[in-house]
């Protein structure tokens, strides 16, 4: 595999302060890589070490195999796309594609053709002569991915792109990056807080917490084999159920109060015996009946029916722990109804209290 980003033992302290922890991050040729985590989680921060805006404390950066470690932002091969549009207002949207360009005393012939293709890619070529002033946010947007997508370089590096835009701007322009992508080939990092952008857009989420990434792995595995009890609880919406108890029988049963959970068919590592433990269930991975099933189901009270559209949620009260459980929309369920969650254990988390790593 070739790798187009490596990051080798990186560690970035502000005074006593530690921000990034021996950080080690390879990205392949190619591909879309998104740092996803809460605010003040690192995730910023390590893509502007990657673009030479901050410098390292220790570790090493490589991006197409040369060490830029020290290496100034314009002679690194990326382009960068900010979370404001940082656009000339003076200047027409083509002054601001071309102003790089123009900068670095390219020929005009090698100018026009850079900015007539990044116009056509991002289909803003009605655009080219308003000022940004009179374009609306998504088209500012598109005009500023433009900007970095002139200088033809191999790494691309946006800063939560779409975070000043509306709901419905973001999933258009989620789209059309996600084009962007598959048309160009280019290696991308992205950065954001909003896992759905997350999900939709990577090969490969790196989901950071404290400095430090907690996992990298495809979207699917991220939602479905969260390594730790963070990342299940950071991805998804609404959060994974969480019912605290033990494991009893040798590993071969879930205690949730007096609730026996047979474990059989449980897709993870060996389960042990061992005194408390978490088990987590996604809202779809239950379903809701109205007869008890010994080992499968968990008795509940449902409080709120919460219709979503497509489907809806149902909130419910197992003992004193609050769950969600996704239904067809056409299914209504009154508050006060006594029902029971029948428990798709195949596609359940259990993690070790302690240690909150999965098992």
């Amino acid at each position: 595999m070739t790798h187009s980003i490596q990051v080798k033992d990186l560690t970035l302290n502000f005074g006593a302060v530690s921000v990034l922890k021996t950080l080690n991050l390879d990205v392949a040729e190619g591909e879309f890589i998104v740092l996803l985590g809460p605010s003040g989680c690192g995730k910023s921060t390590l893509l502007n070490c990657l673009a030479g805006l901050l410098d390292i404390t220790d570790g090493q950066i490589f991006i197409k195999g040369k060490n830029v470690t020290w290496a100034e932002p314009s002679d690194r091969g990326i382009g960068m796309v900010f979370q404001s549009y940082a656009l000339y207002p003076q200047m027409t949207v083509r002054g601001n594609l071309s102003f790089g360009l123009k900068n670095a005393k390219l020929p005009k012939e090698e100018i026009d053709k850079r900015v007539a293709r990044a116009s056509e890619i991002l289909q803003i070529e009605p655009l080219l002569d308003r000022k940004p002033g009179a374009l609306s946010g998504g088209q500012r947007q598109r005009v500023a991915i433009g900007r970095a997508l002139v200088r033809d370089v191999d790494v691309f590096l946006f800063d939560e792109p779409l975070s000043n835009l509306d709901a419905k701007l973001r999933s258009e322009l989620r789209v059309e990056i996600k084009r962007l992508h598959s048309r160009l080939k280019n290696t991308m990092v992205y950065v954001t807080h909003d896992q759905i952008e997350a999900l939709t857009l990577a090969d490969r989420i790196a989901v950071m917490r404290g400095g430090i990434i907690q996992q990298l792995d495809a979207p699917q595995t991220i939602y479905n084999r969260p390594s730790n009890l963070f990342v299940a609880g950071f991805i998804g919406s609404p959060s994974m159920n969480f019912l605290h108890g033990a494991t009893v029988d040798g590993g071969r049963a879930f205690l949730f109060g007096d609730t026996r959970i047979d474990l059989a068919g449980y897709d993870g590592g060996a389960v042990l015996e061992r005194s408390k433990a978490i088990l987590g269930l996604r809202p779809e991975h239950l379903h809701i009946q109205m007869e008890p099933e010994a080992g499968h189901t968990i008795p509940a009270l449902v409080e709120i029916d919460e219709p979503m559209g497509a489907d809806s949620l149902v909130w419910l009260k197992a003992g004193e722990t609050q769950m969600s459980v996704r239904v067809p929309v056409e299914r209504r369920l009154a508050p006060g109804t006594h029902v029971h969650l029948k428990v798709d254990i195949s596609k359940a988390s259990i993690f070790d209290t302690a240690s909150e790593q999965r098992v």
